[in-house]
Protein backbone atom coordinates (compact mmCIF):
# COMPACT_ATOMS: atom_id res chain seq x y z
CA UNK A 1 0.00 0.00 0.00
CA UNK A 2 1.32 3.39 -0.74
CA UNK A 3 2.03 5.94 1.92
CA UNK A 4 -0.62 8.34 0.46
CA UNK A 5 -2.92 5.41 0.35
CA UNK A 6 -2.51 5.09 3.90
CA UNK A 7 -2.52 7.97 4.95
CA UNK A 8 -5.81 9.18 3.36
CA UNK A 9 -7.44 5.56 4.90
CA UNK A 10 -6.12 6.86 8.17
CA UNK A 11 -8.27 10.35 8.43
CA UNK A 12 -10.90 8.84 6.62
CA UNK A 13 -11.12 6.26 9.55
CA UNK A 14 -10.60 8.97 12.14
CA UNK A 15 -13.56 11.26 10.30
CA UNK A 16 -15.81 8.19 10.53
CA UNK A 17 -15.25 7.96 14.04
CA UNK A 18 -15.72 11.29 14.88
CA UNK A 19 -19.02 11.09 13.11
CA UNK A 20 -20.07 8.33 14.54
CA UNK A 21 -18.72 8.47 18.13
CA UNK A 22 -18.39 12.33 18.60
CA UNK A 23 -18.60 12.31 22.63
CA UNK A 24 -16.43 9.66 22.94
CA UNK A 25 -13.59 11.12 20.99
CA UNK A 26 -13.79 14.88 22.67
CA UNK A 27 -13.86 12.44 26.23
CA UNK A 28 -10.82 10.49 25.60
CA UNK A 29 -8.91 13.94 24.09
CA UNK A 30 -10.30 16.29 27.05
CA UNK A 31 -8.63 13.43 28.80
CA UNK A 32 -5.39 13.40 27.19
CA UNK A 33 -5.54 17.56 27.60
CA UNK A 34 -5.53 17.15 31.29
CA UNK A 35 -3.37 14.40 31.46
CA UNK A 36 -1.00 16.56 30.05
CA UNK A 37 -1.82 19.95 31.85
CA UNK A 38 -1.65 17.73 34.80
CA UNK A 39 2.55 16.45 34.07
CA UNK A 40 3.07 20.44 33.37
CA UNK A 41 1.66 21.64 36.46
CA UNK A 42 2.76 18.50 38.85
CA UNK A 43 5.87 20.26 40.34
CA UNK A 44 3.94 23.10 41.09
CA UNK A 45 0.80 21.97 42.79
CA UNK A 46 0.32 20.61 46.62
CA UNK A 47 -0.80 17.31 47.00
CA UNK A 48 -4.41 18.10 47.74
CA UNK A 49 -4.92 19.94 43.97
CA UNK A 50 -2.99 17.10 42.55
CA UNK A 51 -5.94 14.76 44.35
CA UNK A 52 -8.49 16.67 42.88
CA UNK A 53 -6.79 16.56 39.35
CA UNK A 54 -6.64 12.75 39.52
CA UNK A 55 -10.19 12.40 40.41
CA UNK A 56 -11.30 14.40 37.42
CA UNK A 57 -9.09 12.60 35.37
CA UNK A 58 -10.28 9.41 36.74
CA UNK A 59 -14.25 10.62 35.88
CA UNK A 60 -13.29 12.08 32.34
CA UNK A 61 -11.81 8.32 32.22
CA UNK A 62 -14.68 6.90 33.42
CA UNK A 63 -16.85 8.72 30.55
CA UNK A 64 -15.32 6.95 27.74
CA UNK A 65 -16.88 3.47 27.84
CA UNK A 66 -19.90 4.90 29.44
CA UNK A 67 -20.44 7.62 26.40
CA UNK A 68 -19.74 4.20 24.13
CA UNK A 69 -22.22 2.24 26.04
CA UNK A 70 -25.05 5.46 26.07
CA UNK A 71 -24.20 5.60 21.78
CA UNK A 72 -24.35 1.24 20.90
CA UNK A 73 -28.31 1.69 23.62
CA UNK A 74 -29.65 4.37 21.11
CA UNK A 75 -27.94 3.14 17.95
CA UNK A 76 -29.62 -0.44 18.65
CA UNK A 77 -33.18 1.36 19.33
CA UNK A 78 -33.19 4.00 16.37
CA UNK A 79 -33.70 6.66 18.68
CA UNK A 80 -33.97 9.99 17.38
CA UNK A 81 -31.67 13.12 18.61
CA UNK A 82 -33.43 14.38 21.60
CA UNK A 83 -33.03 11.00 23.42
CA UNK A 84 -29.86 10.58 22.82
CA UNK A 85 -28.66 14.27 23.95
CA UNK A 86 -31.05 13.60 27.03
CA UNK A 87 -29.25 9.80 27.05
CA UNK A 88 -25.54 11.90 27.24
CA UNK A 89 -26.97 14.24 30.02
CA UNK A 90 -27.84 11.58 32.31
CA UNK A 91 -24.36 9.98 31.93
CA UNK A 92 -22.81 13.58 32.57
CA UNK A 93 -24.63 13.74 35.89
CA UNK A 94 -23.87 10.68 36.31
CA UNK A 95 -20.25 11.33 36.23
CA UNK A 96 -20.67 14.15 38.43
CA UNK A 97 -22.41 12.17 41.24
CA UNK A 98 -19.43 9.51 40.75
CA UNK A 99 -17.54 12.38 41.37
CA UNK A 100 -18.50 13.45 44.76
CA UNK A 101 -20.09 10.22 46.64
CA UNK A 102 -17.44 7.62 44.91
CA UNK A 103 -14.14 9.73 44.48
CA UNK A 104 -14.55 11.69 47.28
CA UNK A 105 -10.90 10.41 48.36
CA UNK A 106 -9.03 8.04 46.71
CA UNK A 107 -8.38 4.76 49.29
CA UNK A 108 -8.56 1.16 48.08
CA UNK A 109 -11.98 1.19 48.00
CA UNK A 110 -12.62 3.89 45.24
CA UNK A 111 -10.13 2.46 43.28
CA UNK A 112 -11.02 -1.18 42.79
CA UNK A 113 -14.98 0.22 42.49
CA UNK A 114 -13.38 2.55 39.56
CA UNK A 115 -11.68 -0.43 38.09
CA UNK A 116 -14.60 -2.62 38.36
CA UNK A 117 -17.20 -0.19 37.08
CA UNK A 118 -14.58 0.18 34.23
CA UNK A 119 -14.59 -2.98 33.32
CA UNK A 120 -18.04 -3.67 33.71
CA UNK A 121 -18.65 -0.49 30.86
CA UNK A 122 -15.90 -2.13 29.14
CA UNK A 123 -17.80 -5.62 28.80
CA UNK A 124 -21.38 -3.74 28.47
CA UNK A 125 -19.39 -2.11 25.22
CA UNK A 126 -18.96 -5.49 23.83
CA UNK A 127 -22.78 -6.95 23.85
CA UNK A 128 -24.61 -4.51 23.83
CA UNK A 129 -25.19 -4.39 19.87
CA UNK A 130 -25.94 -7.98 20.16
CA UNK A 131 -28.44 -7.97 22.75
CA UNK A 132 -31.34 -10.04 21.19
CA UNK A 133 -29.30 -11.24 18.06
CA UNK A 134 -29.14 -15.10 18.87
CA UNK A 135 -26.33 -16.01 16.45
CA UNK A 136 -22.77 -15.29 15.18
CA UNK A 137 -21.74 -13.29 18.37
CA UNK A 138 -18.37 -15.12 18.59
CA UNK A 139 -18.02 -13.58 14.75
CA UNK A 140 -18.37 -10.11 15.86
CA UNK A 141 -16.43 -10.49 19.24
CA UNK A 142 -13.17 -11.57 17.00
CA UNK A 143 -14.05 -8.70 14.48
CA UNK A 144 -13.66 -6.39 17.27
CA UNK A 145 -10.80 -7.57 19.15
CA UNK A 146 -9.10 -8.05 15.83
CA UNK A 147 -9.80 -3.96 14.96
CA UNK A 148 -8.37 -3.63 18.58
CA UNK A 149 -5.27 -5.95 17.88
CA UNK A 150 -4.79 -3.88 14.42
CA UNK A 151 -4.90 -0.55 16.41
CA UNK A 152 -2.64 -1.53 18.38
CA UNK A 153 -0.04 -2.44 16.29
CA UNK A 154 -0.50 0.56 14.03
CA UNK A 155 -0.46 2.92 17.61
CA UNK A 156 2.99 1.25 18.70
CA UNK A 157 4.59 1.50 15.33
CA UNK A 158 3.45 5.06 15.22
CA UNK A 159 4.71 5.41 18.61
CA UNK A 160 8.43 4.31 17.97
CA UNK A 161 8.24 6.34 14.61
CA UNK A 162 7.32 9.71 16.13
CA UNK A 163 9.73 8.64 19.12
CA UNK A 164 12.71 7.86 16.89
CA UNK A 165 11.98 11.21 15.12
CA UNK A 166 12.14 13.48 18.67
CA UNK A 167 15.01 11.32 19.24
CA UNK A 168 17.07 11.92 16.09
CA UNK A 169 16.24 15.79 16.20
CA UNK A 170 17.30 15.93 20.02
CA UNK A 171 20.48 14.44 19.73
CA UNK A 172 21.56 15.96 16.25
CA UNK A 173 20.78 19.32 16.90
CA UNK A 174 21.20 19.51 20.86
CA UNK A 175 17.88 21.15 21.42
CA UNK A 176 17.58 19.34 24.74
CA UNK A 177 14.03 18.35 24.41
CA UNK A 178 12.54 17.25 27.90
CA UNK A 179 11.93 13.45 28.70
CA UNK A 180 8.08 14.38 29.20
CA UNK A 181 7.45 14.93 25.82
CA UNK A 182 7.63 10.96 24.88
CA UNK A 183 5.14 10.52 27.73
CA UNK A 184 3.15 13.62 26.01
CA UNK A 185 3.55 11.82 22.41
CA UNK A 186 2.26 8.48 23.78
CA UNK A 187 -0.65 9.88 25.78
CA UNK A 188 -1.84 11.67 21.99
CA UNK A 189 -1.64 8.92 20.51
CA UNK A 190 -3.01 5.98 22.61
CA UNK A 191 -5.86 8.58 23.76
CA UNK A 192 -6.58 10.18 20.75
CA UNK A 193 -5.23 8.38 17.32
CA UNK A 194 -6.05 4.93 18.97
CA UNK A 195 -9.82 4.93 19.72
CA UNK A 196 -10.24 7.21 16.44
CA UNK A 197 -8.80 4.44 14.39
CA UNK A 198 -10.23 1.65 16.65
CA UNK A 199 -13.89 2.87 16.61
CA UNK A 200 -14.33 3.85 13.22
CA UNK A 201 -13.21 0.02 12.61
CA UNK A 202 -16.32 -1.33 15.16
CA UNK A 203 -19.02 -2.95 13.10
CA UNK A 204 -21.91 -1.46 12.51
CA UNK A 205 -25.44 -2.41 14.03
CA UNK A 206 -27.04 -4.12 11.15
CA UNK A 207 -23.44 -5.87 10.19
CA UNK A 208 -24.53 -9.38 8.80
CA UNK A 209 -21.86 -12.27 10.22
CA UNK A 210 -23.80 -15.34 8.61
CA UNK A 211 -20.67 -15.59 6.25
CA UNK A 212 -17.77 -14.61 8.14
CA UNK A 213 -15.08 -17.81 9.09
CA UNK A 214 -12.73 -17.99 11.86
CA UNK A 215 -9.28 -16.44 10.74
CA UNK A 216 -6.79 -19.60 10.05
CA UNK A 217 -3.98 -18.61 12.30
CA UNK A 218 -6.39 -18.24 15.16
CA UNK A 219 -8.48 -21.79 14.32
CA UNK A 220 -4.82 -23.29 14.47
CA UNK A 221 -4.14 -21.40 17.56
CA UNK A 222 -6.94 -22.78 19.22
CA UNK A 223 -7.45 -26.20 17.93
CA UNK A 224 -3.89 -27.65 17.59
CA UNK A 225 -2.00 -25.60 20.49
CA UNK A 226 -3.83 -24.15 23.34
CA UNK A 227 -6.47 -26.91 23.24
CA UNK A 228 -3.71 -29.66 23.72
CA UNK A 229 -1.64 -27.50 26.43
CA UNK A 230 -4.81 -27.33 28.58
CA UNK A 231 -5.20 -31.01 28.22
CA UNK A 232 -1.81 -31.75 29.23
CA UNK A 233 -2.13 -29.55 32.18
CA UNK A 234 -5.63 -31.34 33.05
CA UNK A 235 -3.85 -34.59 33.13
CA UNK A 236 -1.21 -33.06 35.43
CA UNK A 237 -3.81 -31.26 37.89
CA UNK A 238 -5.49 -34.49 37.77
CA UNK A 239 -2.52 -36.28 38.70
CA UNK A 240 -1.77 -33.81 41.22
CA UNK A 241 -5.39 -33.73 42.60
CA UNK A 242 -4.95 -38.09 43.01
CA UNK A 243 -1.39 -36.77 45.17
CA UNK A 244 -3.61 -34.59 47.55
CA UNK A 245 -6.00 -37.65 48.25
CA UNK A 246 -2.99 -40.09 48.76
CA UNK A 247 -0.87 -37.67 51.04
CA UNK A 248 -3.79 -35.99 52.53
CA UNK A 249 -1.82 -33.31 52.18
CA UNK A 250 -3.94 -30.13 51.01
CA UNK A 251 -1.54 -27.56 49.52
CA UNK A 252 -4.33 -24.38 50.58
CA UNK A 253 -2.70 -21.80 49.00
CA UNK A 254 -1.70 -22.62 45.04
CA UNK A 255 -4.68 -24.91 44.38
CA UNK A 256 -6.42 -21.96 43.34
CA UNK A 257 -3.52 -20.37 41.45
CA UNK A 258 -3.39 -23.24 39.70
CA UNK A 259 -6.79 -22.97 38.38
CA UNK A 260 -8.71 -20.63 38.55
CA UNK A 261 -6.51 -18.83 35.19
CA UNK A 262 -6.37 -22.07 33.40
CA UNK A 263 -10.28 -22.19 33.73
CA UNK A 264 -10.76 -18.85 32.80
CA UNK A 265 -8.78 -19.34 29.53
CA UNK A 266 -10.69 -22.76 29.02
CA UNK A 267 -14.27 -20.55 28.79
CA UNK A 268 -12.37 -18.66 26.24
CA UNK A 269 -11.86 -21.40 24.54
CA UNK A 270 -14.89 -22.77 24.48
CA UNK A 271 -16.35 -19.18 23.55
CA UNK A 272 -14.27 -18.86 20.35
CA UNK A 273 -14.29 -22.65 19.07
CA UNK A 274 -18.08 -22.95 19.50
CA UNK A 275 -18.87 -21.54 15.95
CA UNK A 276 -17.12 -24.71 14.34
CA UNK A 277 -18.39 -27.53 16.39
CA UNK A 278 -20.49 -28.85 13.70
CA UNK A 279 -17.45 -28.49 11.01
CA UNK A 280 -14.44 -30.19 13.54
CA UNK A 281 -14.24 -32.84 15.69
CA UNK A 282 -11.41 -31.66 17.80
CA UNK A 283 -13.60 -28.42 18.82
CA UNK A 284 -17.01 -30.79 18.49
CA UNK A 285 -15.02 -33.15 21.50
CA UNK A 286 -13.88 -30.08 23.44
CA UNK A 287 -17.11 -28.60 24.23
CA UNK A 288 -19.28 -31.40 24.53
CA UNK A 289 -16.99 -33.08 27.28
CA UNK A 290 -14.53 -30.74 28.18
CA UNK A 291 -16.91 -28.48 31.01
CA UNK A 292 -17.85 -32.11 32.43
CA UNK A 293 -14.21 -33.30 32.71
CA UNK A 294 -13.11 -29.87 34.36
CA UNK A 295 -15.60 -29.42 36.95
CA UNK A 296 -13.80 -31.62 39.66
CA UNK A 297 -11.18 -29.48 39.21
CA UNK A 298 -12.88 -26.57 39.76
CA UNK A 299 -14.47 -27.91 42.86
CA UNK A 300 -11.40 -28.85 44.69
CA UNK A 301 -10.50 -25.17 44.15
CA UNK A 302 -13.53 -24.12 45.97
CA UNK A 303 -12.99 -26.41 48.50
CA UNK A 304 -9.60 -25.05 49.42
CA UNK A 305 -10.42 -21.27 49.22
CA UNK A 306 -13.70 -22.15 51.64
CA UNK A 307 -10.67 -23.72 53.79
CA UNK A 308 -8.66 -20.35 53.39
CA UNK A 309 -11.84 -18.31 53.96
CA UNK A 310 -12.94 -20.21 56.98
CA UNK A 311 -9.53 -19.63 58.58
CA UNK A 312 -9.00 -16.00 57.75
CA UNK A 313 -12.30 -14.62 56.99
CA UNK A 314 -13.05 -12.96 53.52
CA UNK A 315 -11.27 -9.77 52.64
CA UNK A 316 -11.62 -8.15 48.98
CA UNK A 317 -9.06 -10.28 47.35
CA UNK A 318 -10.25 -13.45 48.63
CA UNK A 319 -14.10 -11.92 47.76
CA UNK A 320 -12.97 -11.54 44.19
CA UNK A 321 -10.78 -14.81 43.63
CA UNK A 322 -13.95 -16.71 45.35
CA UNK A 323 -16.41 -15.03 42.84
CA UNK A 324 -14.62 -15.51 40.03
CA UNK A 325 -14.24 -18.97 40.87
CA UNK A 326 -17.90 -19.56 41.14
CA UNK A 327 -18.66 -18.01 37.92
CA UNK A 328 -16.49 -20.26 36.51
CA UNK A 329 -18.13 -23.45 38.03
CA UNK A 330 -21.00 -21.67 36.82
CA UNK A 331 -20.19 -21.11 32.92
CA UNK A 332 -18.96 -25.04 32.52
CA UNK A 333 -21.96 -26.04 34.53
CA UNK A 334 -23.86 -24.12 31.59
CA UNK A 335 -21.49 -25.40 28.98
CA UNK A 336 -21.53 -28.75 29.95
CA UNK A 337 -25.09 -29.40 31.01
CA UNK A 338 -27.06 -27.51 28.36
CA UNK A 339 -27.64 -28.58 24.72
CA UNK A 340 -27.62 -25.02 22.97
CA UNK A 341 -25.94 -22.32 24.96
CA UNK A 342 -25.84 -18.62 23.94
CA UNK A 343 -21.76 -17.69 24.22
CA UNK A 344 -23.49 -13.61 25.08
CA UNK A 345 -24.15 -15.05 28.59
CA UNK A 346 -20.69 -15.21 29.41
CA UNK A 347 -19.76 -11.06 28.92
CA UNK A 348 -23.11 -10.16 30.45
CA UNK A 349 -22.80 -12.96 33.33
CA UNK A 350 -18.99 -11.51 33.92
CA UNK A 351 -20.69 -7.67 33.91
CA UNK A 352 -23.30 -8.01 36.24
CA UNK A 353 -21.45 -9.99 38.82
CA UNK A 354 -18.62 -7.38 38.39
CA UNK A 355 -21.02 -4.89 39.28
CA UNK A 356 -22.51 -6.85 42.05
CA UNK A 357 -18.64 -6.88 43.70
CA UNK A 358 -18.34 -3.42 44.39
CA UNK A 359 -21.91 -2.02 44.67
CA UNK A 360 -24.59 -2.71 47.22
CA UNK A 361 -24.64 -5.09 50.21
CA UNK A 362 -23.38 -8.04 48.24
CA UNK A 363 -20.51 -5.81 47.13
CA UNK A 364 -16.75 -7.44 48.16
CA UNK A 365 -16.40 -4.42 50.79
CA UNK A 366 -19.91 -4.66 52.65
CA UNK A 367 -19.12 -8.73 52.89
CA UNK A 368 -15.53 -8.29 53.63
CA UNK A 369 -16.20 -5.90 56.97
CA UNK A 370 -18.55 -8.33 58.03
CA UNK A 371 -16.77 -11.35 57.84
CA UNK A 372 -13.68 -10.03 59.33
CA UNK A 373 -15.71 -8.19 61.98
CA UNK A 374 -17.11 -11.77 62.57
CA UNK A 375 -13.93 -13.22 62.81
CA UNK A 376 -12.78 -10.69 65.95
CA UNK A 377 -15.71 -11.09 67.51
CA UNK A 378 -15.05 -15.05 67.51
CA UNK A 379 -11.08 -14.23 68.98
CA UNK A 380 -12.83 -11.96 71.70
CA UNK A 381 -15.81 -13.93 72.68
CA UNK A 382 -13.21 -17.01 72.75
CA UNK A 383 -10.56 -14.75 75.34
CA UNK A 384 -13.56 -13.67 77.18
CA UNK A 385 -13.16 -9.68 75.95
CA UNK A 386 -16.89 -8.47 75.61
CA UNK A 387 -18.75 -7.58 78.36
CA UNK A 388 -21.75 -4.92 77.78
CA UNK A 389 -21.13 -4.80 73.66
CA UNK A 390 -17.41 -3.07 74.71
CA UNK A 391 -13.74 -4.58 74.73
CA UNK A 392 -12.59 -5.44 78.10
CA UNK A 393 -9.57 -6.69 79.08
CA UNK A 394 -8.87 -10.42 79.07
CA UNK A 395 -8.20 -11.80 82.63
CA UNK A 396 -6.44 -14.82 81.18
CA UNK A 397 -3.46 -15.05 79.20
CA UNK A 398 -3.93 -14.38 75.60
CA UNK A 399 -2.06 -16.53 72.84
CA UNK A 400 0.88 -15.24 70.51
CA UNK A 401 -1.74 -16.19 67.88
CA UNK A 402 -4.86 -14.54 68.48
CA UNK A 403 -2.79 -11.34 69.30
CA UNK A 404 -1.88 -11.85 66.47
CA UNK A 405 -4.84 -12.38 64.66
CA UNK A 406 -6.01 -9.24 66.06
CA UNK A 407 -3.40 -7.14 65.21
CA UNK A 408 -4.16 -8.17 61.43
CA UNK A 409 -7.50 -7.54 62.06
CA UNK A 410 -7.03 -4.10 62.82
CA UNK A 411 -4.48 -3.60 60.14
CA UNK A 412 -7.01 -5.14 57.27
CA UNK A 413 -9.63 -1.81 58.93
CA UNK A 414 -6.67 0.63 59.24
CA UNK A 415 -4.91 -0.04 55.66
CA UNK A 416 -8.52 -0.55 53.63
CA UNK A 417 -11.25 0.92 55.31
CA UNK A 418 -11.40 2.79 58.67
CA UNK A 419 -11.32 1.63 62.61
CA UNK A 420 -14.54 3.29 62.96
CA UNK A 421 -15.75 -0.09 61.08
CA UNK A 422 -15.27 -2.03 63.58
CA UNK A 423 -17.25 -3.59 65.53
CA UNK A 424 -17.15 -2.92 69.84
CA UNK A 425 -14.60 0.11 69.46
CA UNK A 426 -15.30 3.68 70.05
CA UNK A 427 -15.02 6.38 66.83
CA UNK A 428 -11.86 7.75 68.44
CA UNK A 429 -9.73 4.44 68.72
CA UNK A 430 -5.99 4.62 67.29
CA UNK A 431 -3.81 1.83 66.87
CA UNK A 432 -1.89 3.16 69.48
CA UNK A 433 -4.72 2.35 71.90
CA UNK A 434 -4.22 -0.97 71.50
CA UNK A 435 -2.46 -1.65 74.82
CA UNK A 436 -5.16 0.78 76.90
CA UNK A 437 -8.19 -1.23 75.34
CA UNK A 438 -7.11 -4.70 74.90
CA UNK A 439 -3.86 -5.13 76.93
CA UNK A 440 -1.38 -5.79 74.97
CA UNK A 441 0.68 -3.94 71.84
CA UNK A 442 0.20 -4.02 68.20
CA UNK A 443 1.36 -7.67 67.64
CA UNK A 444 3.65 -8.54 64.10
CA UNK A 445 3.47 -12.04 62.51
CA UNK A 446 4.57 -12.91 59.72
CA UNK A 447 2.68 -15.84 57.89
CA UNK A 448 1.78 -16.97 54.69
CA UNK A 449 -1.44 -14.72 54.69
CA UNK A 450 0.00 -11.81 56.74
CA UNK A 451 2.03 -8.86 55.49
CA UNK A 452 4.30 -7.14 58.15
CA UNK A 453 2.66 -3.21 57.68
CA UNK A 454 5.06 -0.78 58.68
CA UNK A 455 3.64 2.70 58.82
CA UNK A 456 5.50 5.70 60.37
CA UNK A 457 3.94 9.17 60.22
CA UNK A 458 5.56 12.40 61.41
CA UNK A 459 3.51 14.29 63.99
CA UNK A 460 4.56 17.99 62.68
CA UNK A 461 2.02 20.08 65.14
CA UNK A 462 3.75 22.22 67.08
CA UNK A 463 7.36 21.34 66.40
CA UNK A 464 9.91 24.09 64.97
CA UNK A 465 12.63 23.31 63.12
CA UNK A 466 15.98 24.91 62.65
CA UNK A 467 16.21 25.81 58.91
CA UNK A 468 18.45 28.11 58.05
CA UNK A 469 21.85 27.70 55.74
CA UNK A 470 19.52 26.42 53.35
CA UNK A 471 18.29 27.64 49.69
CA UNK A 472 16.07 25.77 48.57
CA UNK A 473 12.94 24.30 50.12
CA UNK A 474 10.68 21.29 48.04
CA UNK A 475 8.40 18.62 48.71
CA UNK A 476 7.58 15.13 46.96
CA UNK A 477 5.09 12.61 47.10
CA UNK A 478 3.90 9.85 44.66
CA UNK A 479 2.38 13.00 42.39
CA UNK A 480 5.46 15.15 42.87
CA UNK A 481 8.73 13.21 41.59
CA UNK A 482 10.65 16.08 39.68
CA UNK A 483 10.59 19.65 41.45
CA UNK A 484 13.43 22.08 39.04
CA UNK A 485 14.74 24.38 41.27
CA UNK A 486 16.77 26.50 39.14
CA UNK A 487 17.73 26.63 35.69
CA UNK A 488 20.31 23.30 35.84
CA UNK A 489 19.08 22.17 38.96
CA UNK A 490 16.97 19.50 38.81
CA UNK A 491 15.59 17.57 42.05
CA UNK A 492 14.18 13.68 40.74
CA UNK A 493 12.60 10.77 43.08
CA UNK A 494 12.54 7.93 41.42
CA UNK A 495 9.25 5.85 42.20
CA UNK A 496 10.36 2.90 41.66
CA UNK A 497 13.47 2.28 43.22
CA UNK A 498 12.51 5.38 45.70
CA UNK A 499 16.03 6.72 44.89
CA UNK A 500 16.63 10.68 45.36
CA UNK A 501 18.75 12.26 43.25
CA UNK A 502 20.17 15.80 42.16
CA UNK A 503 21.10 16.92 38.83
CA UNK A 504 22.95 19.79 38.15
CA UNK A 505 24.07 20.91 34.53
CA UNK A 506 22.92 16.73 33.52
CA UNK A 507 25.10 15.52 36.19
CA UNK A 508 24.14 13.61 39.01
CA UNK A 509 25.23 15.61 42.16
CA UNK A 510 23.80 13.81 44.86
CA UNK A 511 21.99 10.10 45.07
CA UNK A 512 20.43 8.85 48.30
CA UNK A 513 18.13 5.78 48.62
CA UNK A 514 15.44 5.77 51.07
CA UNK A 515 15.81 1.63 52.05
CA UNK A 516 18.46 3.40 53.71
CA UNK A 517 16.44 5.50 56.08
CA UNK A 518 14.06 2.25 56.61
CA UNK A 519 16.62 0.60 57.80
CA UNK A 520 17.10 3.15 60.40
CA UNK A 521 13.85 3.61 61.33
CA UNK A 522 12.93 -0.18 61.52
CA UNK A 523 15.55 -0.49 63.56
CA UNK A 524 14.86 2.12 65.72
CA UNK A 525 11.42 1.09 66.64
CA UNK A 526 12.19 -3.27 66.53
CA UNK A 527 9.93 -3.13 70.22
CA UNK A 528 6.91 -1.30 68.01
CA UNK A 529 7.15 -4.72 65.75
CA UNK A 530 8.24 -2.42 62.99
CA UNK A 531 5.04 -0.14 62.82
CA UNK A 532 3.66 2.99 64.83
CA UNK A 533 0.95 5.63 63.93
CA UNK A 534 3.22 8.90 65.05
CA UNK A 535 7.43 8.41 66.09
CA UNK A 536 9.14 11.18 67.31
CA UNK A 537 9.69 13.83 64.90
CA UNK A 538 13.27 13.61 65.19
CA UNK A 539 13.86 9.80 64.08
CA UNK A 540 12.21 10.71 60.84
CA UNK A 541 14.94 13.74 60.40
CA UNK A 542 18.01 12.71 58.30
CA UNK A 543 20.85 15.28 57.44
CA UNK A 544 23.78 14.15 54.56
CA UNK A 545 26.33 16.30 52.53
CA UNK A 546 29.18 15.06 49.82
CA UNK A 547 31.10 18.57 48.06
CA UNK A 548 28.80 19.77 46.45
CA UNK A 549 25.53 19.81 48.44
CA UNK A 550 23.86 19.80 51.70
CA UNK A 551 20.80 17.91 52.40
CA UNK A 552 18.24 17.67 54.84
CA UNK A 553 15.04 15.13 55.01
CA UNK A 554 12.31 15.52 56.69
CA UNK A 555 10.21 12.91 56.71
CA UNK A 556 6.05 13.20 56.65
CA UNK A 557 4.97 9.95 56.18
CA UNK A 558 6.21 6.69 55.02
CA UNK A 559 4.99 3.14 54.62
CA UNK A 560 5.06 -0.50 53.15
CA UNK A 561 6.01 -4.02 53.59
CA UNK A 562 9.09 -5.24 56.00
CA UNK A 563 10.39 -9.04 54.96
CA UNK A 564 6.49 -9.44 53.44
CA UNK A 565 8.12 -11.71 51.05
CA UNK A 566 11.00 -13.12 49.44
CA UNK A 567 11.61 -9.52 47.82
CA UNK A 568 12.83 -8.56 51.45
CA UNK A 569 11.49 -4.88 52.43
CA UNK A 570 9.71 -2.74 49.76
CA UNK A 571 8.27 1.03 50.40
CA UNK A 572 5.07 1.52 49.20
CA UNK A 573 4.37 4.98 49.90
CA UNK A 574 6.62 7.92 50.69
CA UNK A 575 5.87 12.02 52.21
CA UNK A 576 8.67 13.96 52.59
CA UNK A 577 10.54 17.54 52.05
CA UNK A 578 13.86 18.10 51.51
CA UNK A 579 16.08 21.19 52.13
CA UNK A 580 18.86 21.70 49.93
CA UNK A 581 22.27 23.99 50.49
CA UNK A 582 24.42 24.12 47.18
CA UNK A 583 28.47 24.73 48.10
Amino acid sequence: MKLETLLFNTVKYLKESLKRFPVTILTSTALVIMLIITGEQSSTLNSETLSILERINMVIGLGIPLSLCIKLVFERKNGKNQYKLLGHILGAGFLILYYFYFLSEINMVSRTRYIAISLFLYLAFMYIPWLGNKKDYEYYVVKVLGSFFITAIYSFVLYIGFTAIIFSIDKLFSINIEGRIYYYMFLVIVGIFAPSYFLAKLPNNNENFSNNKLPKAFKILLLYIIIPLIVIYTAILYAYFIKIIVTRNWPINLISHLVLWYSIVTVGVIFFITPIIKEDKVAEYFVKWFPKIIIPIILMMLSSMYIRINAYGITENRYFVLVLGLWVFAMMIYFGFRKRFRNIIVPISMSILVLISVIGPLSSYSISKYSQNKRLERILIRNNMIEDNKIIKSNSSISSEDKAEISSILDYFKNNHDLNNIKYLSSDFKINDMERVFGFSYTYVQGEDMNSYFYYDNDKIGNVLEVRGFDYFANINNYVDEVKISTDTVLKFDLDKFTFKIIDKENDIYERNFYDFVEIINSKYEGENGSKDIVDPKDLIFSDENKKVKVLFIINHISGLKDGSQRGTQIQDVEFNVLIKIK
